[in-house]
């Protein structure tokens, strides 16, 4: 991948976005509303915390996801879709669309 055109080719500024292993998922998990650290730990439980981190913070300095943290004891931080993440929910329906589809072809050419 040419990450020279990232900011040019709209597929190339896409796929840099959503890189990694576990983007999508995270994602479609803080599409659900706002979310927790540890509670978006145990729906991927296989992502360590430093990857999960990583990952937050990328999304963070990308404009998809923002943290919120709250004046608490114990301290409390959720993390939510912003508006431009938000964008990005048709293409979570669509990928899931066409999950379903593929899996249902699958299950078809294994008959």
């Amino acid at each position: 991948m040419e990450v020279a055109l990232y900011g040019i080719c709209p597929y190339t500024t896409t796929q840099v976005l959503i890189q990694g292993k576990w983007s999508m998922l995270m994602l479609y998990h803080i599409s659900r509303g706002p979310i927790r650290f540890n509670e978006l730990q145990r729906h991927l439980p296989h992502m360590t915390n430093a990857t999960l981190s990583t990952q937050l913070k990328k999304f963070e300095k990308s404009g998809l996801v923002e943290r919120k943290s709250y004046n608490e004891m114990p301290l409390r931080v959720e993390y939510s879709l912003t508006e431009m993440g938000k964008k990005f929910l048709p293409v979570l329906e669509s990928i899931e669309k066409f999950g379903y589809e593929y899996i249902d072809y699958m299950k078809e050419i294994d008959e």
